[in-house]
């Protein structure tokens, strides 16, 4: 293959058989559990990176559900999302994420910087209950429940919130280890459709774990449960600061 055709074809690693398709990534039947908690406003200073503002300690646990995704097939991801503030604007910070099917961990985090690890997330109705997990090898580090469908949110307020910005930090060292990309990176969700969305009481519990350290922004008090089935468009990405220029 000669220096042209490697320009021509390179698109992710490995170049003879990337290990993700270029998008867009079209996502049908995403279904969300999000448990919504106050937390410590400290343990919060020490992970949101500048220029993102904090503006009370909230955290976001979401669970989601990705039966029908473009390149990706079928997957459940797990994670933490930190409502945050950028010029003023209101967003979501992802701080952690983690999710069991390899092609969307690697374009995850090769082109927007999404922080996502291996693990093992579920999501699914148990009789009454709707019952978010995450295992990290052999532990439990996370468990959510939900009571299933009890009230009816307004999908155009949903709608709103998940229409947001949302803002990642891009991290790749160069070949002699030394960083290569530190990047505060944003994105948006599109061309979204709200199937339906509920309410209801919910619970969150999580455990410590070295590798998967969600307990490290503890639970002090549960605010909400959401409960989401959605369409959406999972847009590309843009540098809105560059750590390193």
């Amino acid at each position: 293959m000669n220096i042209d055709d490697v320009k021509r074809n390179a698109f992710a690693m490995p170049l003879t058989s990337p290990a993700f398709p270029p998008g867009p990534y079209r996502f049908l039947n995403r279904e969300f559990l999000i448990v919504t908690y106050r937390t410590d406003f400290d343990a919060l200073r020490a992970v949101v990176p500048e220029p993102l503002q904090i503006t009370e300690p909230i955290v976001k646990y979401e669970f989601i559900r990705m039966p029908d995704s473009t390149g990706f097939g079928d997957y459940t991801e797990s994670g933490q999302v930190i409502p945050v503030t950028f010029e003023g604007v209101a967003g979501g910070y992802v701080h952690s994420m983690y999710l069991n099917d390899e092609a969307p961990i690697a374009a995850g985090r090769e082109l927007w910087g999404f922080p996502k690890k291996l693990a093992a997330p579920s999501l699914k109705v148990e009789t009454d209950t709707l019952l978010g997990t995450l295992d990290y090898g052999s532990v439990r580090v996370a468990t959510a429940t939900m009571g299933y469908k009890h009230r009816m949110l307004d999908p155009a307020v949903v709608k709103a919130g998940m229409l947001t910005p949302n803002y990642l930090l891009k991290i790749i060292p160069h070949v002699d280890g030394s960083p290569r990309i530190c990047e505060l990176v944003r994105y948006f969700l599109e061309d979204v459709t709200i199937k339906g969305a509920w309410t209801g009481p919910a619970a969150l519990e999580l455990a410590h774990h070295a590798l998967a350290p969600v307990a490290r922004l503890p639970v002090l008090e549960v605010i909400s449960g959401t409960h989401i089935l959605s369409d959406m468009t999972l847009g590309m990405g843009s540098v809105i600061h560059d750590y390193l220029a």
